[in-house]
């Protein structure tokens, strides 16, 4: 192993559904500083959603020179960089060039983001086909994942799937455009492509028999023939070209990367501290989305839980994915339904705070965890506005809530905002509970994400799981976890898994309150009872 000097440093560049952020660490896992820039979003009907990938790497420069510059190092101090990023479909012609992907026939607008739901019918017809793949993304693959996108746009928009030169998760697309690399992430296209990444092979007959025949003719030149572990440092490092535009120097070392929730899931379940083990912490990712992840020592099947993946996150291990499709969404367009709401975000301004995060402190200000059965009353929310990613993998749920009144003030607002948590505390106790019954121990959640950065946040979650709830000690888990990514590159750390134990460590812990175990009980069963209330009334809709 290659040990670097104490005064090298690592990159972690993080892009999300909203903005593109970048953090340098030392290499004990230290953030030095961080920055971030907003990415373009575009929506149109019929669930589409898209962004630039000009745009995105243009955001990524400028929060990688912010970075740098405000930790105060030169850019030669950069031992390695790690990327993840959403499992976004990236559209590239010949010469890189993008090309359009919607209704709009734009070609900057070159991105399905992960959230797009327009393969909605593309996945139901696929899930038809009974393929043994699909055993391997929970029996059930989601229009979040890009075979279904890939044939929606051979589908609908025949010129842009013909005259593509390369198909790319975001993540393998930012490595790319960072090194020249075509190589891409076990992560990426084992968990949202359906490589089977513990055959290191794809699935001819299953391309075909979906329709997507053409791809497995190409040899899957276009979708990835080269595919390595997370880490794995990229022809030469970064080019001269990429160098320029991110103020960094040719050649410094490029993992490839993970998708955003891995990333998360590597700053935290190898993190150091008492509260379980890599094979006992389930990774809770909270921010736009809620991804959860375990890992297993051998392939468990969950229905409604996507996976087994082999090597996807910690090389060597089995992971299972799950999780919310809107969660930090879910909360932000709860409370935007409100009619107390801009009266508490212009508040909240006033205290340089989120409606969420101010919400959290009045309820801190009114007796804090104890009294949330109180404060929410008889108001409950199943938070699936974007539909039930786990453990029901069904993309048409949608959002119920049950007990309001005719009250429109800050008190009522505070027992949406409760009930909200609660419903995403339920969400994920159903995902706990459908692994454990196929054998997999969970007996610690560790979060990590913007939202999961509140106390009270972390508090409902343990009491609504009943399981004990560890935050990083990073502030930057996610970008954490890319930042390993480019230590194991640049050869000051053998594997992931020294860098995960070396460069992270567990923060507070929070633990379910015994006196309200009864309440939370009563809540999840309300929960549920509402859950099948929203499914009859589809089917007899």
């Amino acid at each position: 192993m290659t040990k670097q000097s104490d005064d090298q440093h690592f990159l972690g560049i993080d892009v999300g559904t909203g903005s593109a952020r970048a953090g340098v660490f030392d290499r004990s896992g230290k953030l030095l500083a961080s920055d971030n820039a907003p990415i373009a979003l575009w929506r149109e009907p019929g669930d589409i959603v898209e962004h630039s990938s000009e745009d995105i790497w243009r955001a990524v420069c400028r929060s990688v020179r912010g970075a740098v510059a405000q930790a105060g190092i030169a850019p030669d101090c950069i031992a390695g960089i790690g990327f993840d990023a959403t499992c976004s479909l990236v559209v590239l012609g010949e010469g890189g060039a993008p090309l359009p992907v919607g209704p709009s026939g734009d070609p900057a607008r070159n991105v399905i983001v992960w959230m797009d739901h327009r393969a909605a019918d593309q996945a139901r017809r696929i899930n038809q086909t009974g393929e043994t793949v699909l055993d391997y993304v929970g029996g059930t693959i989601s229009p979040e994942m890009e075979t279904p996108k890939l044939l929606w746009l051979a589908e609908n928009m025949p010129d842009t799937f013909s005259r593509a030169w390369q198909f790319m998760d975001l993540t393998d697309f930012l490595t790319w455009r960072a090194t020249g690399s075509l190589s891409r992430s076990i992560c990426t296209v084992t968990c949202k492509w359906t490589y089977l990444g513990h055959e290191n092979r794809w699935d001819d007959q299953f391309f075909r028999r979906v329709g997507l025949g053409v791809l497995a003719d190409e040899q899957f030149r276009r979708i990835g023939t080269e595919i390595v572990p997370g880490g794995t440092r990229l022809a030469a490092g970064l080019t001269a070209e990429a160098a320029a535009d991110l103020g960094l120097a040719t050649g410094t070392p490029v993992a490839a990367g993970l998708i955003d929730a891995h990333a998360g899931g590597v700053g935290t379940v190898g993190a150091r501290g008492t509260a379980g083990t890599v094979l006992t912490r389930m990774a809770y990712v909270f921010g736009t989305s809620a991804c959860t992840m375990t890992t297993t020592l051998d392939p468990s099947f969950v229905p409604g839980v996507w996976g087994p993946y082999f090597s996807a996150m910690v090389p060597g291990l089995w992971l299972n994915e799950g999780g919310q499709s809107a969660a930090g969404a879910a909360i932000e367009h709860l409370l935007q339904m409100h009619p107390h709401s801009a009266q508490a975000t212009q508040a909240a301004r006033q205290k340089q705070q989120t409606l969420a995060d101010w919400l959290a402190s009045e309820t801190e200000s009114r007796g804090g965890d104890g009294m949330i059965p109180q404060l929410v009353g008889e108001v409950h929310v199943v938070p699936e506005f974007l539909g039930n990613r786990a453990p029901f993998a069904d993309p048409e749920a949608r959002a119920l809530i049950a007990g309001l009144d005719m009250r429109s003030d800050l008190e009522s607002l505070l027992a949406l905002y409760l009930a909200g948590l609660c419903g995403l505390g339920c969400g994920a106790r159903q995902i706990v509970r459908a692994q454990q019954d196929k054998g997999i121990a969970v007996d610690t959640i560790v979060v990590s994400g913007g939202a999961a950065k509140s106390r009270l946040v972390r508090q409902v979650l343990a009491d609504m799981t009943g399981l004990t709830v560890a935050a990083s000690a990073s502030p930057e888990a996610v970008l954490l976890g890319s930042a390993m990514l480019g230590s194991v590159a640049s050869g000051d750390h053998d594997n992931l898994g020294e860098a995960m134990e070396a460069m992270s460590v567990l923060g507070d812990i929070s633990r379910p309150q015994a006196a309200l175990a009864d309440w939370a009980d009563r809540r999840f069963r309300a929960f549920e009872a509402l859950q099948k209330v929203g499914r009859a009334i589809r089917s007899a809709s």
